[in-house]
């Protein structure tokens, strides 16, 4: 330690090392002095020595004899002085030489000093505690030795500079510790100077800053990277397509593709087997994905492109979030490269996974935007690529579409149709539209189906032109909303105004995004406790894809329903896919027949006998049928023969408002007199 302070305090203790040799020459000259004051004093009284007597002389001797030993004992009073003020640099000295072993042996930072050939000439306890080297191990090694081969040149080259400049500076580097891992450190170095002003040796300082990386590390491991698939994210995945593009504009044979992967049907799984398998699902498929972009036949290699090579551009996956993922791949060979690698995506993804002990079978929809396009924003891009991935949806999941300019009309056009729809529900400008449901044995209307039309200033709109975009944006919610309390409103009234034997029935169609509310129950109790509504005169319909794509949740929900007192109808059935096992778990009261069998089946038999079939199902099950888009009276004839009960279509009444429901209802039924509303109020709702 006391080397380690000649070192360290090198600088400082150089001042005092002068002192002491100033100490040492004026202690010599003193005595000297003193010798010679002392001899010239004994001189003038030894006896034999002294001069003949003369008063003037003496009297002069004296006065010598005096000064001298003034001169003796001012002399001997500044030799004290200096002592003392070398005693007391020499506490202070000591003073810090302790403050400093204590410092340094406790220090959390390493502190070493060096010699140019890099050999450590001190080294603090930090050294042992922190890398495990014993004091005896780091003498007897070069300080180069235990730095990581990678940053070997940038310590040197900061230790050279430091030499030939006189001034460190701070850098970071790894080191080896005794059991072979690797610590960062944080150095900082400063010169020693020597006799003659050149840098001798150096005093660096080392902070481990391992724990200090590695959470900033972990900090831009979040920033840039998903948690769940340890892919990057939307950020890092826009940095990459933001200098692809930047490469597109210098290089005119650069082509690049975004392709936009969304998996077909995710919520349904998530709902149906619980999040985690859902999440598991998320990191299979990004794993199938990521493993295809190392394959030579997920890019280029999948086809005889004239050289017979690869593309040797890079190839970026990321998870932007939810059940989406994004591939750039660059420097394609040919634009149809994209439609490939769409195709080997859909491939790799059709083999079933395990998840929870069930084989899940998942697609998924891909939308490509090729740099073909003038973008200079990735931002740009990416909405185009999402475009046509929304448009493979639309034209049947399980596709891929290339991005181009129609579509980007289309895209903005239906921006537009969600904003005016908004508008729309602010203004109030929806409309209920009511189509007859009869009796097919006497044609008596015996309720309506509640159907929305928008009056916009330059007429009806037709739900064919609003009803998607309105299910897809969550519109519908509050749309459906509406509709349910104004039919409710309108049946309420009319059941007071008409003389009917029993109460009329509004049959409301309930959307796929409104059967996924968790609160659907409750919403449509609260609707028919404000209207005063009996629940028995409100038919629910819900179609049969909607039913089947979670049975198990399904059925959950139709119980949900039916303990209201409402009754339920499967709607367009024979269009979709039915488990019959299934169907006859499920509280069904109704059964609608889907207008495009009831619209053949006098023309074409195969058609006539799936409608009879129909018919004997439901009633084999209990159920009521409906058939819809009655045209024609044979129609009528063919269905009232196989036992068909109800139908609605245009040869009874198109859908028409109110008003003219009113009327239809006037041509048919007496209005009712006072006793008969409170009889109408207290007949059952039941349409058999």
């Amino acid at each position: 330690m006391r080397e380690a302070s000649r070192y360290l305090a090198c600088s400082s203790s150089k001042r005092v090392a002068l002192k002491e040799g100033s100490e040492w020459r004026l202690w010599g000259l003193a005595i000297a002095v003193t010798l010679v004051l002392t001899f010239g004093i004994i001189s003038v009284t030894i006896p034999g020595l002294r001069l003949p007597n003369d008063p003037t002389y003496s009297l002069t001797l004296k006065e010598w004899v005096r000064g001298l030993a003034a001169l003796v004992l001012l002399f001997d009073i500044y030799m004290v002085y200096q002592h003392l003020r070398f005693e007391r640099i020499r506490r202070e000295l000591a003073e810090r030489k302790q403050l400093f072993e204590l410092i340094t042996e406790n220090a959390a930072d390493m502190i070493a000093v060096i010699n140019r050939e890099g050999r450590r000439l001190y080294n603090s306890p930090a050294y042992g505690k922190i890398l495990g080297y014993s004091a005896e191990e780091l003498a007897s090694t070069s300080s180069i030795e235990q730095i990581h081969p990678d940053d070997r040149a940038r310590v040197l080259e900061a230790s050279e500079k430091a030499y030939l400049t006189g001034r460190g500076e701070r850098l970071e580097y790894r080191i080896r510790r005794k059991d072979g891992s690797w610590r960062v450190l944080e150095s900082t170095s400063n010169p020693i100077l020597g006799e003659k002003g050149n840098v001798e040796k150096l005093v660096i300082v080392n902070r481990d800053i391992t724990e200090r990386k590695r959470a900033e590390e972990l900090l831009e491991r979040h920033a840039f990277y998903d948690d769940l698939t340890d892919l990057p994210n939307r950020s890092l995945f826009v940095d990459r397509l933001q200098q692809a593009i930047a490469r597109s504009h210098r290089r005119s044979d650069f082509r690049f593709a975004v392709l936009f992967i969304d998996i077909d049907e995710f919520k349904m799984f998530n709902d149906s087997l619980g999040q985690d398998a859902g999440d598991q699902i998320l990191r299979e498929v990004a794993s199938r994905l990521k493993k295809g972009l190392s394959d030579h036949d997920m890019l280029c290699g999948i086809r005889a492109n004239g050289s017979g090579r690869p593309s040797s551009g890079e190839s970026t996956l990321a998870r932007p979030g939810g059940d989406e993922f994004l591939m750039l791949v660059e420097d394609l060979r040919d634009a149809s490269d994209s439609l490939r690698i769409s195709e080997v995506i859909r491939e790799r993804l059709a083999h079933p996974f395990e998840v929870k002990g069930n084989d899940i079978v998942v697609s998924a929809s891909v939308g490509i935007a090729l740099s073909a396009g003038a973008w200079t924003q990735a931002t740009d891009v990416l909405r185009d690529a999402e475009i046509a991935m929304y448009r493979a949806k639309q034209t049947g999941k399980a596709r891929c579409e290339v991005f181009d300019s129609a579509m980007h009309s289309d895209a903005i056009k239906r921006l537009q149709l969600e904003s005016d729809l908004r508008r729309a529900l602010q203004q109030d400008e929806f409309r209920v539209y009511y189509q007859p449901i009869v009796s097919l044995e006497n044609s008596q209307i015996i309720g309506f189906e509640a159907l929305s039309r928008w009056q916009r200033p330059y007429g009806i709109v037709m739900p064919g032109e609003f009803i998607k975009a309105a299910d897809e944006s969550g519109i519908i919610l509050e749309l459906n909303r509406r509709l349910l309390k104004d039919a409710c409103k309108q049946l309420q009234h009319w059941n007071q105004q008409f003389q009917a034997g029993r109460p009329f029935v509004i049959s409301v169609n309930i959307t796929a995004k409104q059967f996924t509310q968790p609160d659907l129950a409750h919403q449509i109790a609260e609707i028919l406790n404000q209207t005063r509504t009996d629940p028995s005169c409100i038919h629910l319909e819900i179609t049969e894809n909607v039913t089947m794509a979670d049975p198990e949740r399904s059925a959950t929900v139709l119980s949900q329903l039916k303990a209201l007192g409402v009754r339920l109808s499967i709607d367009d059935f024979g269009t979709g896919y039915s488990s019959l096992c299934r169907l006859q778990k499920f509280p069904v009261d109704v059964m609608k027949i889907d207008q495009t069998f009831v619209s053949e089946m006098d023309r074409d038999p195969e058609t006539h006998e799936i409608v009879r079939i129909i018919v004997m199902l439901a009633k084999n099950l209990g159920m009521e049928v409906v058939a819809e888009g009655i045209e024609r009276p044979d129609q009528v004839a063919m269905l009232r023969q196989m036992g068909c009960q109800l139908g609605q279509g245009y040869l009874f009444s198109k859908p028409v408002d109110a008003a003219s429901s009113e009327l239809l209802l006037r041509s048919q039924y007496p209005v009712a007199g006072v006793g008969d509303v409170a009889l109408a109020a207290a007949a059952s709702c039941s349409l058999g």
